[in-house]
C-alpha cells in the first residue's frame, strides 16, 4: 500500500503497482483508511471509567496511572486465591502482523502465568479438516489461478473478501475460457458475477461433495492411477458414497436439482484444470470440520493436484514457516495452565467452565462485545462489577464500553510489524510511516512497560520490535527454513514484498502428500483413533429440520451472517462514508417466506429465538432459497436497531475439529415489527 503524507497527516492511499500479486489496486474498505486514521473518534489518550460499568463515561487519566493501575491490579489477582488462571488475554486479527499480535503479548500473559485463549472463532475447524486429509495448510498457488479452466468458489465470496484472487479468477475467465461457478446459499456478489450459482441449503455441502464423488466413481471419471499412487482409503470411499449418497438423495439433503449436481461432477471432472477456492463460511456449523475435509478430497479422486493451477487453496498461512515458537515462547507458561475457547467467552465470563472464575480480561485486536456468539450473555458478564476489564483499542468500540481502563492503540500505519499473508505467497515488513498521534501506543509497547513494573526478565521483554522480526525470521539462527532463507528484515526494507522460496511446480503432482501414511488420507486413522468417522461423511447441521425438528417448528429458518461488504467483521463500523452505504442492519428473505410473515420489501423486522433477538430491515427477493435468510454482519451494536446485532441469536457451540464457531448454525423466526 502506498502512503501519501502532509505534514504527518494522511491524506490518500493506493495500491502499490510494484506488488506481484495486488497489482496496485486496494479493496474499497481500505481504500477509506484515511478516514480510520484521522476520525473525530479516535481514542487519543488512556481512560478510567467514571460511572456505572456500560455506560461508556470515561475521564481521562496518564499512561503511568493506567499502567499502575493494570500491573497493581493483575499483581493482586495473580497473588490471591485464584491465582494468576483468574486472569484472560482475549484477542485475535484485529491486528494482523505477527509482532503485533502473536509475540510480547504471549510472552507476556505466559510469564504472568495467565489463562490462555485457544483463538479458534474463524478458521479452526476448516484448517483442522483439511489437514487430516491432505496433512498441511499446503494448496495452490494463487498465481497460479489464471490459467486454471474451471474454478469453483465454495463457500467463498471472493469478490467481496479476497479481490485481488477474483481479479486473477476474471482473467481465467476471460483469458483461458475458464467456468467460474460459486456454490454459496446466498446469492452473493460472487454468485451473482459467476457463469452458474448452485445454492445448496445451509450446512449441506459435504453431501454435496460426497454426491459429486458418487457420480464421479459411478461413472468411472476418477483418476485411477493417482489414486492407487496417491491416497488411502479409495474402496472405502468409493463404496460408502455409491451405497449412501445418490444423487437422488443428495438434491433432497440439499435442496439442489439432481440434474445440477450430476452436471457439476462431469463438467468438474471433464475440464482441466480444475481448482476449487473452498473458504471459511462452509465450516461454521457443527460439521464445519468434516465438511471442509470432504471436499478437500475431490482434487484427489479427479488428479487434479497433477496440474499447476489444479487442486484446491483454503489459505497459503501455512506456507510461512516464522519462528513463531521463539516469538511467543510458549516454554514460559506453567504446566496445567488452562485454556478458554474464545467462542465460549459467554460462559467463561459467567464462571460456567472449568478452573477458577475469570476476575480480569485485558482485551487486544479484538471487539467481543460485538462478535462473540451468545452476545447477550456476553455482554451481561461484562457488566460485572467485579471484572476489571481492560481494553487497548483505536476506538469507543462496543467492547471499549464496558471497560475499567482503556489504552489508546496504534494502526498500521504507526508501528512496525511484520505480515505473512492467507492469501498469496508474499512476506512484507510493514513500516510506520507516521507518528501515532495523541498519546496512542503500539501492543508491544504497553507489554513491554507493564512487564517491566511487574518485575519480568528484561531479556524477554525490554526487545525492540526490530529485533523481534529479526527472531522472527530466523536471523539470530544458524539456518533459516528454505522457504524464508535468504530474507531478511533488511531485505525486506529495502526491497518490498519478497515471494517465499517456493518451487513452482504443483505442491502434490508426485503424490506425495505430508500425512501420517504419506498420501492423501481418504481413510483417517488418526480421525479414528480421535473417535470420529475415518471416512468422509455428512451430519445435519445442529439446528436444522432434520436433527431438530422441534426447534424447527418454532424456529424454522436458517440463518446465515457473513462479513458484510464493507466491513471487515466488526472493523470500518467507524467509518461513516463506509456506513451510510451498508445503510444499517438487514436480513434478506425469500418472497414465499416473506409472503408468509406479512412482511413487505423495507419493513422492520424482528429475528429471534430463544438466545436472543435483533432488528433488522427486511430485503425481499431472489437472493436466498425459502427457509434460509441472510443478514450481513457484524454491525456494532450502537448502530443496530435494539443495541444488539445477529449474535445475539447465536450459539457457542462448538464445531467437530478445531473447536470452531457455528455461526451458520442457528434457526431463527422473523416477524414484521409495525
Amino acid at each position: 500500500m502506498l502512503v501519501t503524507l502532509e505534514d504527518d497527516r494522511v491524506v490518500s492511499v493506493a495500491g502499490d503497482p510494484e506488488h506481484p500479486f495486488t497489482d496496485g489496486f486496494l479493496c474499497h474498505k481500505v481504500s477509506r483508511l484515511p478516514e480510520r486514521i484521522h476520525h473525530r473518534d479516535r481514542l487519543l489518550f488512556p481512560l478510567r471509567r467514571t460511572g456505572p460499568k456500560g455506560s461508556g463515561q470515561f475521564a481521562r487519566i496518564t499512561w503511568d496511572e493506567a499502567l499502575d493501575e493494570i500491573a497493581s491490579r493483575f499483581q493482586s489477582i495473580a497473588e490471591g486465591p485464584h491465582g494468576p488462571q483468574a486472569i484472560l488475554p482475549y484477542s485475535y486479527c484485529g491486528t494482523m502482523g505477527k509482532i503485533q499480535s502473536e509475540s510480547l503479548d504471549r510472552r507476556f500473559f505466559g510469564r504472568l502465568g495467565a489463562s490462555l485463549l485457544d483463538r479458534t472463532i474463524c478458521a479452526t475447524a476448516g484448517g483442522a479438516g483439511y489437514r487430516y486429509t491432505i496433512g498441511s495448510g499446503q494448496g495452490t498457488d494463487p498465481e497460479a489461478f489464471p490459467e486454471s479452466r474451471y474454478i469453483i468458489n465454495w463457500g467463498s465470496n471472493t469478490a467481496v473478501t479476497n479481490s485481488h484472487l477474483w481479479a486473477k479468477m476474471v482473467h481465467a475467465q476471460k483469458h483461458n475460457g475458464a467456468r467460474i461457478v460459486t456454490i454459496d446459499p446466498h446469492r452473493s456478489q460472487t454468485a451473482a458475477r459467476s457463469d452458474w450459482h448452485l445454492a445448496p441449503r445451509p450446512g449441506t455441502d459435504a453431501a454435496l461433495a460426497l454426491g459429486v464423488m458418487h457420480v464421479l466413481f459411478r461413472d468411472g471419471l476418477q483418476d485411477e492411477e493417482y489414486l492407487a499412487r496417491a491416497t488411502i482409503g479409495a474402496e472405502a470411499l468409493k463404496a460408502r458414497v455409491l451405497a449412501d449418497y445418490p444423487p437422488e438423495r443428495v438434491a433432497q439433503i440439499t435442496g439442489l436439482d439432481k440434474a445440477d449436481i450430476e452436471q457439476l461432477a462431469r463438467e468438474y471432472a471433464s475440464t482441466s484444470p480444475a481448482v476449487v477456492r473452498v473458504n471459511y463460511g462452509l465450516q461454521r456449523h457443527a460439521g464445519g470440520g468434516m465438511a471442509v475435509r470432504t471436499i478437500a478430497c475431490l482434487p484427489a479422486i479427479i488428479g487434479s493436484w497433477r496440474h499447476r493451477a489444479g487442486g484446491m487453496l483454503l489459505s497459503t498461512s501455512a506456507l510461512f514457516p516464522l519462528n513463531l515458537q521463539g516469538l511467543q515462547r510458549p516454554d514460559l507458561v506453567p504446566a496445567g495452565t488452562r485454556t478458554i475457547n474464545m467462542v465460549q467467552l459467554a460462559e467463561a465470563l459467567h464462571g460456567e467452565l472449568p478452573g477458577p472464575p475469570v476476575e480480569a480480561i485485558y482485551v487486544y485486536n479484538s471487539n467481543p462485545a460485538s462478535v462473540c456468539p451468545d452476545q447477550g450473555r456476553v455482554l451481561s458478564g461484562l457488566l460485572r462489577d467485579d471484572l476489571f476489564t481492560v481494553v487497548h483499542e483505536q476506538f469507543p468500540t462496543d467492547t471499549v464500553q464496558y471497560a475499567d481502563i482503556v489504552l489508546p492503540a496504534s494502526m498500521s500505519t504507526e508501528h512496525l510489524d511484520i505480515h505473512p499473508a492467507y492469501g498469496h505467497p508474499y512476506l512484507q515488513l510493514n513500516e510506520p510511516v507516521m507518528s501515532p498521534p495523541g498519546e496512542c501506543r503500539c501492543n508491544t509497547d504497553v507489554f513491554r512497560t507493564l512487564a517491566r513494573r511487574l518485575g519480568f526478565e528484561p531479556h524477554l521483554f525490554q526487545v525492540s520490535d526490530r529485533d523481534l522480526a529479526r527472531e522472527m525470521l530466523w536471523e539470530n539462527q544458524e539456518t533459516q527454513p528454505a522457504a524464508v532463507r535468504g530474507i531478511t528484515v533488511d531485505r525486506l526494507s529495502a526491497e518490498g514484498p519478497i515471494r517465499l522460496n517456493l518451487s513452482d511446480e504443483p505442491p502434490f503432482a508426485s503424490g506425495q502428500f505430508p500425512t501420517p501414511s504419506g498420501k492423501c488420507e481418504f481413510y483417517s486413522e488418526t480421525l479414528e483413533r480421535l473417535g470420529f468417522d475415518p471416512l468422509p461423511t455428512w451430519h445435519p447441521p445442529a439446528e436444522c429440520h432434520e436433527s431438530a425438528p422441534d426447534l424447527a417448528a418454532k424456529f424454522p429458518l436458517q440463518i446465515v451472517t457473513p462479513p458484510g461488504r464493507h466491513f471487515i467483521n466488526s472493523t470500518f463500523n467507524e467509518v461513516d462514508s463506509l456506513r451510510a452505504i451498508e445503510a444499517g442492519p438487514h436480513i434478506e428473505l425469500s418472497r414465499d417466506d416473506a409472503a408468509a410473515r406479512g412482511i413487505e420489501n423495507g419493513n422492520l423486522v424482528r429475528v429471534f429465538n430463544d438466545r436472543g433477538e435483533f432488528e433488522a430491515t427486511a430485503v425481499v427477493g431472489e437472493s436466498v432459497r425459502p427457509g434460509v435468510a441472510m443478514a450481513p454482519s457484524i454491525w456494532w451494536n450502537r448502530y443496530a436497531g435494539n443495541k444488539g446485532n445477529s449474535n445475539l441469536t447465536a450459539s457457542t457451540r462448538l464445531t467437530d475439529f478445531g473447536g470452531g464457531a457455528t455461526f451458520f448454525d442457528n434457526l431463527v423466526e422473523v416477524e414484521r415489527v409495525d
